[in-house]
């Protein structure tokens, strides 16, 4: 099969594309014909191998899974023996982290793992970056900062992946949200339920007067302390990305009883964790409750391009590797 593979950490350049044989699944596993990938932030920091302590996961000298992507969506071509929940030609979407990468033909993964039947109404290409954007906001939404209604949340970064899930499942808790983004994109964030926007290249939003609850940093651009002075004193600061200056923040919040600071590897959550959410989210998704939202769509062979869209910090929404067309 056709495979994304990275031997060396570095540029979108270090990314090729090979003929590697097709896996073949384990008794409890499914193999999946993919027919999109996701291409994410966080693909583009393991190709970097940066954070430089994330290498402890991924391989400290190269990486230690060549072939790229964890988000997928396509359908079942061969069942495990012992699997009894997936059939043959079944449309499915889900993740691989740390194992079996996806920018590839076909993917096996445990039936019980991350996977979940996909809704009739969603294109792959829309359902393959699920797994990042939206599963990674929920988690941040309503498990690390458990809003609640009548909250001020700011969204940062508000058009992006993990931005505009963030805006959508702050309106169901019933927050009121303020979203940060550039001009082009108010519209945008607005229909996407945005109470208030905030246009970074025109204003700061560090220096608005109302204090908000919680601000999601969604792009990590902007630090706790930047965002300190705009939080209520038992407000949180949170973002997925992180850094050296986010762990300083995190145990000075701690130690002082200031507005808390929390990072959260949604990842790397056991995996009924991850499938629970995914099943939830898999029926917000087919109700038309939450709008899956992919913008820029990639061939396999154009992945490097991908990577330097995402390199800039400037897209819409989400990315996806299309394994055909």
């Amino acid at each position: 099969m056709q495979a994304v593979i990275q031997q060396r950490y570095g540029a979108p350049e270090r990314l090729q594309l090979a003929d590697i044989p097709d896996p073949v699944p384990a008794d409890n596993e499914v193999r999946v014909r993919i027919g999109a990938s996701a291409v994410t932030a966080a693909d583009t920091m393991m190709r970097r191998g940066t954070p430089w302590f994330g290498r402890l996961f991924t391989g400290l000298f190269k990486p230690k899974h060549t072939v790229t992507g964890t988000g997928f969506s396509g359908v079942v071509d061969i069942v495990g023996k012992e699997v009894t929940t997936f059939t043959v030609g079944d449309r499915v979407y889900g993740e691989s982290v740390l194992g079996a990468g996806t920018h590839c033909e076909y993917v096996c993964v445990p039936a019980a793992g991350v996977i979940d039947g996909s809704p009739a109404e969603l294109t792959d290409d829309q359902l393959a970056p699920v797994c990042d954007g939206l599963l990674t906001s929920y988690h941040f939404i309503f498990n690390v900062a458990c809003v609640k209604p009548g909250q001020r949340i700011l969204i940062n970064g508000a058009a992006g992946s993990l931005g505009c899930a963030a805006v959508q499942f702050a309106k169901l808790a019933g927050a009121q949200v303020t979203a940060v983004c550039s001009s082009d994109n108010i519209r945008f964030v607005l229909e996407l339920g945005a109470d208030d926007v905030i246009d970074y290249t025109t204003a700061d939003f560090t220096r608005v007067c109302a204090p908000f609850d919680v601000i999601y940093d969604a792009v990590g651009r902007r630090s706790y302390r930047d965002c300190r002075s705009v939080l209520k004193a038992q407000g949180m600061y949170m973002s997925p990305v992180l850094s050296c200056g986010l762990l300083r923040a995190m145990l000075w919040s701690h130690l002082v009883d200031r507005p808390a600071a929390r990072f959260a590897a949604t990842g790397l959550l056991p995996e009924p964790d991850r499938r629970a959410m995914l099943q939830k989210l898999t029926r917000w998704l087919a109700s038309g409750e939450v709008r899956a939202v992919t913008e820029h769509l990639f061939r396999i062979d154009a992945v490097a391009d991908a990577h330097h869209l995402i390199d800039t910090g400037h897209r819409r929404s989400n990315v996806a590797l299309m394994m055909t067309g």
